[in-house]
């Protein structure tokens, strides 16, 4: 059985399931017109296609979206079978669209048999809403985990939905194809951190945090 948390906002609600080998966290929003957004998909195995399936048909749920942070393979690993079962185009930046295509390729280094996902339909950039029902979330474009690493924030509830940019008390490997840690500093420091101290931060890997603590007691943040 896979770890999972459920998180109550005062109108989306967030979802979080840890998938696959690497612990991933792929998030369901949602709010009470029942339609949701879908981020990265990181469901691996039958079993753990189903938990995702079954969360939304038990919520009576609408996907209308599938939006990646990243195209690393732990994100992406059920593109195929969101976007096909629920008929959703996938949504990305540009500079991670060669990173998704090569997936099954690169994840053999990994022992992993990834399927080959679909190409993106939709390319988010810096300043784009992200709209499902009654709710919308805004691009940051956040690069330096990976190229096209881009956040999604909600401004009216005060969370960020980060991928592998920030951790709580860590900040996300730079040592894989396309990682730059300078840049990767400059977008925590430029992009999220001026947020405000109250704003939850949800990983793609492990607990939530905010950007109050992370300012205090991150160590990759410390001046």
């Amino acid at each position: 059985m896979c770890p999972m948390f459920v998180v109550n906002c005062s109108m989306i609600k967030v979802e979080s399931f840890a998938f696959n080998p690497f612990e991933e966290n792929t998030y369901i929003l949602s709010d009470e017109t029942g339609e949701a957004v879908i981020i990265d998909p990181g469901c691996y195995d039958p079993d753990e296609k189903n938990i995702l399936a079954a969360y939304i048909e038990k919520n009576k749920l609408k996907p209308v979206r599938l939006l990646l942070t990243h195209a690393h393979i732990d994100h992406i690993l059920g593109n195929n079978f969101v976007s096909s079962r629920y008929k959703l185009e996938i949504e990305m930046h540009a500079s991670d669209v060669d990173l998704l295509l090569s997936a099954p390729m690169y994840g053999q280094v990994w022992g992993i048999q990834a399927e080959p996902s679909p190409e993106p339909s939709i390319l988010l950039k810096e300043g784009d809403l992200v709209k499902f029902g009654k709710s919308e979330l805004k691009v940051l474009f956040t690069p330096g985990h990976s190229q096209g690493s881009i956040t999604f924030y909600s401004e009216k509830e005060k969370f960020v939905i980060v991928g592998d940019v920030l951790f709580h008390r860590s900040i996300g490997r730079t040592d894989l194809p396309g990682g730059n840690h300078e840049e990767l500093i400059k977008s925590i420091k430029t992009k999220l951190l001026p947020l405000g101290d109250n704003v939850k931060v949800y990983s793609g890997h492990g607990p939530e945090t905010n950007i109050g603590a992370e300012k205090k007691y991150n160590p990759f943040l410390q001046d």
